[in-house]
């Protein structure tokens, strides 16, 4: 079993959804069970957060509850969501969707890359939709070419691994590239000479992207360091 986590990061007019996460950043949306066909899907969402998220979510039940489309423009499926419960800070919405040969979603592609036997979790929080895709064994970068070709958004991806390997025997590539640069740069004196901001846009990644690697390849070395 492979393990893929990525983040969907939403522009600004672009979705919805997004742009309520967004201007409420207390609000999160969190999949309790995602079920995929060749040309549907069914899934159960779970929404946190003040009532002016809720009461939104609400209204956009139907075409503009589109939490799983990768092509927003000219994308005609059909979607319907149903609210199945309301309660003091949150909201429950069954959602089921035919697709067309338009439009692409994370489960569509992950089940065509994968097959049966996928399991995906996904939390939404202001503009980035974070995917867990716990998947059998198959072409991981192929799914991850499609999907960062067929998304309307900027794709960053986490984590590609075993699960059931505790450590990576070696640090990646990546994540040793950008502690180099990082030690170079002088991120880590006291005080710091440049900020994981202005090194990111050096590098020409996301702030984000360099953050994790950063925080991945610190884990390594204090799990290297402990264990010998």
């Amino acid at each position: 079993m492979r393990e893929v986590v990525f983040v969907v990061a939403h522009e600004p007019g672009v979705n919805p959804v997004a742009d309520l996460l967004a201007e409420h950043p207390s609000g999160r949306i969190r999949s309790l069970a995602c079920h995929v066909t060749e040309s549907s899907l069914w899934r159960v969402d779970r929404a946190n957060g003040p009532d002016a998220v809720l009461d939104a979510l609400e209204d956009m039940a139907g075409a503009q509850y589109f939490t799983d489309c990768l092509v927003r423009e000219d994308c005609h499926g059909e979607w319907e969501t149903t609210v199945l419960d309301r309660s003091d800070g949150s909201l429950l919405l069954y959602s089921y969707w035919e697709r067309t040969p338009d439009c692409d979603s994370v489960p569509h592609l992950a089940r065509e890359h994968f097959g049966d036997g996928v399991v995906l979790d996904e939390t939404w929080r202001e503009r980035r939709q974070r995917w867990r895709v716990l998947a059998p064994d198959g072409p991981v970068s192929e799914f991850v070419d499609d999907v960062r070709a067929v998304a309307d958004a900027d794709v960053e991806f986490e984590r590609v691994s075993d699960p059931e390997r505790d450590t990576d025997e070696e640090l990646p590539p990546k994540q040793a590239d950008a502690l180099a640069a990082a030690v170079e740069a002088g991120y880590y004196e006291t005080p710091r000479e440049i900020e994981a901001y202005e090194l990111a846009e050096e590098l020409g990644i996301p702030g984000s992207t360099l953050t994790y690697r950063l925080r991945r390849a610190e884990a390594w070395l204090a799990t290297e360091y402990v264990d010998q």
